[in-house]
């Protein structure tokens, strides 16, 4: 069998306890977004109206209340299991960077957003308490990133053989790059759209069927933007790690991007839909299908891509050194 050689480095006892206090405080705060997104749509009133009029007035917005609903369901439920994970001794790796991925984007949307949209006026000093979602994410991701890794142990003549097969001859990875294309091709296309390109396509198709993305609220203008300078570059990254083989970071960094691209599309897509959202910035009703097939695609190929990488890794395993597998049948 062949082990693959990662460095391996375990958590401080210290360092371990502060992620365990800083996923269940992520958990009491998921819980408050879940509580100002239901008193937002009507469910429940008395409990947060105080603090979003005298605190944070743009959680009112639909792509708040939508970022809130995220927050309050995925959130909770990806850090419930995480400690649990922490609590039992098993490794919360995965979940734990989907968890970050997905809150890393909120906040590099939300931040932004507040700042260059209508709501710039109404900044108080609750909004600074923001930054500080920010930057614990990341130093988590740090530290979770840097912990130990449980790669499988795979038969070296199984991670040979994946690894000497054409991109051609892994329908799978074929398929995906195709994917992963297209949603390169839709990100570049929507970055033209909310930077005002004069082409007849993108004055076409902002007006016709995405009017949201002229919403003065700016929020969906900084999704769009964060995705083509940040996500763009992480899925052409992931055509190249379907490509080569030995690859291993495709197993850590294709669930940073699933979170990230599933939490803004459900927030962009759900606030184009939403009641607070204008009538005429929501998407037409005679498109509505259409623009719907091409947000939910695009929220789901990462999505598929991390749970093929996960549930397939061999490809992108160590390379197998000339010979390490014979040597390894011989020793059988």
């Amino acid at each position: 069998m062949l082990k693959n050689n990662i460095k391996l480095i375990k958590l401080h006892p210290y360092e371990a306890a502060n992620l365990h206090f800083l996923f269940a405080m992520f958990s009491f705060t998921s819980v408050a977004d879940l509580i100002t997104a239901l008193e937002q749509d009507g469910y429940i009133k008395g409990f947060m109206a105080f603090y979003i009029n005298k605190g944070e007035p743009y959680l009112n917005t639909a792509y708040c209340i939508m970022m809130n609903y995220w927050n309050g369901v995925v959130h909770f439920v990806l850090l419930l299991a995480i400690v649990h994970c922490m609590r039992k001794g098993t490794s919360y790796r995965s979940i734990a960077l989907l968890w970050a991925g997905s809150m890393i984007a909120t906040q590099i949307v939300f931040i932004p957003g507040i700042v260059i949209g209508k709501h710039a006026k109404s900044i108080y000093p609750a909004f600074w308490g923001n930054i500080l979602f920010l930057v614990l994410p990341i130093w988590a991701t740090v530290k979770v990133y840097n912990s130990l890794r449980k790669l499988p142990i795979i038969p070296a003549d199984k991670v040979e053989e994946e690894q000497k097969k054409g991109l051609l001859s892994r329908p799978k990875d074929l398929l995906l790059t195709l994917c992963l294309l297209g949603a390169m091709a839709f990100t570049v296309f929507r970055g033209f759209v909310v930077l005002e390109c004069a082409l007849d396509i993108c004055f076409t198709y902002i007006y016709q069927y995405e009017p949201y993305l002229k919403d003065n609220v700016a929020f969906s203008k900084v999704m769009m933007l964060a995705v083509l300078f940040y996500a763009l570059p992480m899925l052409t990254a992931c055509i190249y790690g379907l490509s080569v083989p030995g690859c291993t970071w495709m197993v850590d960094w294709t669930l940073l991007l699933a979170g990230a691209i599933a939490q803004t599309q459900w927030a962009h897509i759900g606030a184009s839909v939403h009641s607070r959202t204008s009538f005429t910035y929501r998407i037409p009703k005679d498109e509505w299908r259409l623009v719907m097939t091409l947000n939910v695609l695009f929220m789901a190929v990462p999505l598929l891509l991390a749970l093929h990488v996960y549930r397939q890794p061999a490809f992108f395993m160590k390379t197998v050194p000339p010979g390490q597998a014979n040597n390894d049948k011989k020793q059988k």
